[in-house]
């Protein structure tokens, strides 16, 4: 059950029905290694204890650093991309007991305890038989509920590939130091600078200058765990100074960026 690991092409499997809360197994990832499109039918739990995973689906991205985790619904298709080498766990959780969890695809926090619970359950042979992976699923599910969410979320636009927003943000995602103003991709589209912000807006539910800001600080999370100076990072992300960049990061984020890689 799990993913099938990357020498074996890297795509995924269904967790084999058992009939206990929560199953799990943990598989490593190279730098740069995608998991293609794939679905469960349970609700995915899907954290990194270190390195950066990057989560996607039609909903949208999100950015998974070793302090929080991805909650899929169940069905929900998504791939994964590996911007660093990692350490994935997938646990995959009874569809019965997903009523008490979330609703929608999100970021959550992971506390001491509940990253304890994932190691224990994504071990290849937990010790203590049955009974004892049956508890240790039970109280996961009640410490995932308990876990505040996150705002590591970036929202894509719906439509097919071809679409025009979608380009657009590809785009970013592509070149997140990418300074085109609005007026200028609206010019691009050959819509108007109101029509383009009203359609993102629609479309994602943020407006064009919040999502670039969180694309950007989602962004420069992986480049600060591979190691880049600050300043690099800040410029790369499209920030015209250290400073500006760092009170972003920890509005955004609560910490500075020198806090965030010093705990990594």
């Amino acid at each position: 059950m799990g993913f099938l690991p990357p020498e074996q092409g890297g795509h995924a499997l269904d967790s084999t029905p058992d009939g206990l809360p929560v199953s799990g197994v943990a598989v490593h990832y190279p730098t740069g290694h995608v998991v293609p499109e794939h679905r469960h039918p349970q609700g995915h739990l899907i954290y990194a204890d270190r390195g950066l995973l990057r989560v996607e689906a039609q909903s949208g991205q999100w950015l998974v650093p070793p302090t929080a985790a991805v909650w899929l619904r169940a069905g929900v298709a998504h791939r994964l991309v590996v911007p660093v080498a990692l350490q994935a766990h997938g646990l995959f959780v009874r569809e019965d007991l997903c009523a008490r969890l979330p609703a929608v695809d999100c970021v959550v926090h992971v506390s001491g305890l509940l990253r304890e619970l994932i190691m224990a359950l994504t071990q290849s042979d937990i010790p203590g038989g049955v009974r004892r992976r049956q508890l240790l699923g039970e109280l996961l599910v009640e410490e995932l509920h308990a876990q505040p969410l996150l705002p590591l979320h970036l929202p894509w636009p719906p439509g097919g590939a071809d679409s025009a927003l979608q380009q657009v943000c590809q785009a970013l995602v592509d070149d997140p130091g990418d300074s085109a103003t609005a007026a200028e991709w609206a010019s691009r589209l050959a819509i108007g600078d109101k029509t383009f912000q009203r359609r993102f807006l629609q479309a994602t539910g943020m407006t064009f200058g919040r999502w670039r800001q969180q694309l950007r600080l989602m962004s420069s999370l992986t480049l600060l765990l591979q190691g880049l100076p600050i300043t690099q990072v800040a410029l790369a992300c499209g920030y015209d100074s250290h400073s500006a960049y760092s009170t972003a990061f920890r509005k955004q984020f609560g910490q500075t960026p020198s806090a965030f890689v010093a705990t990594r």
